[in-house]
């Protein structure tokens, strides 16, 4: 997993404080099923699969279905998804100020990955 200095961890708290915020994105949880899907397969594999989601799904310059590209539920990425608001270029907009119509850097790219693995590790 990704290591994390001071200042990045002092940033991730402040987002995910402020995500807490939100009605809507702290209705989201991790079910008994998820938290076993991610003791199962282990955070490392967790961490890959979000890697692959975020590129995948979520990175390029144009999502051809974008604000409906992540389900609600399946994956405890999916659903931390949308408790960080990184389930689309929209919501990434919205609360981190990342343009839509253009790639993501390989630096937001891994800032979404972080605050993914991080909320799920404050939720298992």
């Amino acid at each position: 997993m990704m290591e994390l200095n001071e200042k990045q961890k002092q940033f991730l708290d402040e987002k995910l404080s402020r995500l807490a915020t939100s009605k809507f994105r702290s209705k989201f949880s991790l079910k008994e099923k998820e938290r076993e899907y991610v003791l199962q397969k282990g955070m490392a594999t967790i961490e890959d699969h979000a890697k692959d989601f975020i590129h995948s799904r979520l990175a390029g310059a144009v999502i051809l279905n974008d604000g409906k590209q992540t389900p609600m539920k399946g994956h405890p990425v999916f659903i931390a998804q949308h408790a960080t608001a990184t389930c689309c270029r929209g919501c990434l907009n919205r609360w981190y100020h990342i343009p839509k119509n253009r790639a993501l850097s390989e630096k937001e790219e891994r800032f979404i990955v972080a605050l993914i693995m991080e909320w799920i590790k404050r939720k298992m």
